[in-house]
């Protein structure tokens, strides 16, 4: 930012011919105008003006980089203009993607604030638990909850967000208390279905650090809020989220289990194209969705049993 305002005294000085003037038009003193005039020199590495008693003149280089100067300047006014308009009056289609749980809970119910706020600005919510192609698809933004990979998308992190082993007491009653995840192969576990998927490996914290350990039981499916019913209904043990089910966790519906070796936390975090990112409408809706989610997030922790 120094240097622009380095280019823009410069561009004044040129024009009015005067560095009192140029500081004057600028709000600032003669002195800060010298001083940035000679910065800029100092950068250059040439002198920009001739200086005498009576009169300042431009050198052939300062000819030459006052086009240049002019053009840039030029070129960020118009860029501030543009977006200051947009800003005032956001307008379009937004393109969005989230998990089910975390849509259902966290995104969904903000929309109609955020609709509120920025009027005319329409959403297009598509809530899956399957793997998207953001870029493929023509989305603007997704939030993800997962294991984060090396990709092209720009990358917000929201959260870590705790995850827990859990199941409903009449089950923990008729099949006993697992205590690690050693013992989850005698236990019915609810697993989420994938496309592609063949085996089910739950990732918990050891003594010896994460270790995958391989779940089965008769449930699965591809939506994880039909996995909450089912521990509910107390057909096994599932794993989530905290905040998907700290409502339950805190009623006793469900009750931690195999808690020496919690499950590893996982990431929750919105991804966009980077061209899509540079648009006002998707930083509007990003900047709204990631303080949500974090209220929501700590708003779930309140819950929990202390």
């Amino acid at each position: 930012m120094a240097y622009i305002n380095n280019i823009r005294m410069f561009v004044r000085v040129y024009e009015l011919g005067s560095m009192s003037a140029a500081a004057r038009d600028q709000r600032t003193s003669p002195a800060v105008a010298s001083s940035r005039i000679a910065e800029l020199e100092r950068h250059l590495g040439v002198r920009l003006f001739n200086r005498t008693t009576r009169a300042l003149q431009p050198t052939e280089q300062g000819r030459v980089f006052y086009e240049g100067a002019n053009r840039i300047l030029t070129a960020i006014e118009e860029a501030e203009a543009d977006v200051m308009q947009m800003a005032q009056a956001l307008k379009g289609t937004l393109f969005v993607a989230a998990p089910l749980g975390v849509g259902r809970r966290f995104i969904a119910p903000a929309v109609p604030a955020f609709k509120a706020r920025y009027p005319e600005i329409d959403v297009r919510l598509r809530l899956s638990d399957r793997g998207i192609d953001i870029p493929a698809e023509g989305l603007d933004l997704a939030f993800h909850l997962g294991p984060l990979v090396d990709s092209d998308l720009k990358m917000r992190m929201i959260a870590e967000c705790r995850r827990v082993l859990c199941a409903a007491p009449d089950y923990i009653a008729r099949r006993g208390q697992p205590t690690s995840g050693a013992d989850l192969k005698d236990h019915d576990c609810l697993n989420l279905r994938f496309p592609g998927a063949i085996e089910f490996q739950w990732t918990l914290e050891t003594e010896l650090g994460p270790r995958r350990f391989e779940v089965t039981g008769p449930f699965e499916s591809d939506d994880g809020d039909v996995l909450t019913s089912w521990a509910l209904e107390g057909c096994g043990i599932v794993m989530k989220p905290v905040f998907e089910v700290a409502e339950h966790l805190g009623s006793g519906a469900l009750v931690p289990v195999a808690i020496q070796t919690p499950p590893v936390s996982t990431q929750l975090a919105c991804l966009s194209p980077s061209r899509r990112l540079r648009d006002p409408k998707v930083q509007a809706f990003a900047e709204f969705m990631v303080a949500r989610c974090k209220a929501e997030l700590d708003a779930a922790e309140a819950q929990l049993p202390r």
